[in-house]
């Protein structure tokens, strides 16, 4: 690749990263030393080694950013789907009360033998597309026929 086609490269590219490399580049092509261009572009010079070693190997694609994948997730597709499981069926119960991010945890640990911290309980039921938005819990002993029957008392204190 000539210079003309590396500094048009350098013009176009949107991303600061990549034309960095390309001017690394541009730079090498032109004969200046690695230590020179590390100075020029204010990067270390095992930088600059690393970005020409993958140009002359790979060509101009060895200067693209390699996907990165992150951390593997702490939960399988499959546990994950018995997790929402659980919580559906949980928020479901008539037992009254509410789930807690400490229940939600507790269930994690005992079946899947994985720790989580309490804000990260919150992102993985995010995730999940559950909102932990509750509504107000249900006594257990709770009756609309007991509630209708008190709502037809008189009020001893109205006038």
């Amino acid at each position: 690749m000539n210079n003309l086609n590396l500094a048009a490269l350098v013009k176009s590219e949107k991303r600061a990263r990549k034309r960095m490399r390309y001017l690394a580049l541009l730079h090498f092509t032109e004969g200046h030393s690695r230590t020179a261009i590390a100075n020029m572009l204010k990067v270390s010079r095992t930088s600059v080694n690393t970005w020409v070693t993958h140009y002359l190997t790979h060509g101009i694609s060895g200067l693209d950013d390699k996907h990165n994948p992150g951390r593997p997730a702490q939960l399988s597709a499959k546990q994950l789907v018995n997790l929402k499981e659980f919580v559906q069926r949980q928020s479901l119960s008539e037992s009254g009360g509410r789930l807690m991010a400490r229940d939600v945890s507790l269930f994690i640990q005992s079946e899947f033998g994985v720790t989580f911290k309490q804000a990260n309980i919150y992102r993985l039921l995010h995730q999940l597309g559950l909102s932990w938005i509750t509504t107000r819990s249900r006594h257990p002993k709770q009756s609309q026929d007991i509630q209708d029957a008190f709502k037809k008392l008189p009020a001893v204190n109205d006038p």
